[in-house]
């Protein structure tokens, strides 16, 4: 198992965790945005911050901006806290995904930030992509302004579910229901990505609202991110250990409190859910009908 993480105070960098005859090994050493991740598009509209710890990713007329983990990973959880586009975004998508880099068969873990016009709430769209099928959206209005300060947005991916948090409270669960012939992500690995790009043809109100470029630049902030799961290539036992942290029975479903949570958001806070379109699905899809 590897984690890596840096935090905007220091943090702890690199740590290698190996088991062998009951014996740990740990070592670190201090590490920097550039040491786990890329720029993958427009570099001069990304800047490190406080020494590698954070960056800035802008958005102007000219393009947009993103980033990816050097490396990919199966399974485990990555997260980072973000701090979102303040003001009139709308017309403007923050993304923070996984994703396999593949075609036609392609595994995705979408978090996906809709622009609002000032004063609207911050919607985020999550998705998800088993296989190469994707379209399983839901939508969720954040319930504080996430362009004030750093929220921590996680991916938890098990053998068992998939579960995306804001500030670890579950918003979004995917369980394996593979027994019943519905596709789950586990065989391929996937890589991290961030990226800050103009989509007004659909993100605020449908398309309804367009983006203001009167307000641009517009610019969104990460720190403390966070990996720790099974790097690909690496130990070839890794993916399927039972002994990784989040393998352990008390990850393989929501806990008390998590489901408490959950339910509170999709009562409170849940705007759109593909598995209750019937516009979209006149026949509601397997994985909803086995339970999501």
């Amino acid at each position: 198992m590897a984690r890596r993480s840096y935090n905007s105070n220091g943090g702890i960098g690199f740590i290698c965790v190996c088991v062998v005859v009951m014996s740990v090994v740990v070592s670190g050493r201090p590490t920097t945005f550039l040491e786990d991740f890329r720029v993958t598009w427009a570099d001069s509209h990304v800047k490190e911050l406080d020494g590698g710890r954070g960056i800035q990713l802008l958005l102007d007329r000219s393009s947009g901006c993103g980033f990816a983990s050097k490396r990919q990973y199966l399974f485990g959880k990555v997260s980072m806290k973000i701090k979102l586009v303040p003001g009139d975004s709308a017309g403007t998508v923050t993304a923070f995904y996984m994703n396999s880099d593949t075609d036609t068969i392609r595994d995705e873990l979408d978090f996906e930030f809709l622009g609002n016009r000032s004063g609207q709430p911050y919607t985020v769209q999550t998705n998800i992509y088993a296989h190469g099928k994707g379209d399983r959206e839901q939508r969720v209005n954040l319930w504080f302004d996430p362009a004030a300060d750093f929220h921590t947005y996680s991916i938890r991916w098990t053998h068992s579910l998939i579960v995306f948090g804001v500030d670890d409270i579950p918003i979004r669960v995917y369980k394996n229901h593979e027994a019943k012939g519905i596709p789950y992500p586990k065989q391929q690995p996937m890589g991290i990505y961030s990226t800050l790009w103009e989509a007004d043809d659909w993100a605020t109100r449908g398309g309804l609202e367009k983006i203001d470029w009167n307000k641009a630049p517009f610019y969104a902030y990460y720190k403390d991110f966070d990996i720790e799961g099974c790097p690909v290539p690496g130990p070839a036992n890794c993916p399927s250990n039972p002994n990784n942290w989040w393998e352990a029975p008390s990850y393989q479903s929501l806990s008390p409190l998590e489901a408490r949570n959950y339910r509170w958001v999709r009562m409170n806070h849940m705007i759109y859910d593909y598995c209750t379109d019937k516009s979209r699905y006149p026949v509601t899809p397997p994985e909803c009908v086995a339970g999501i």
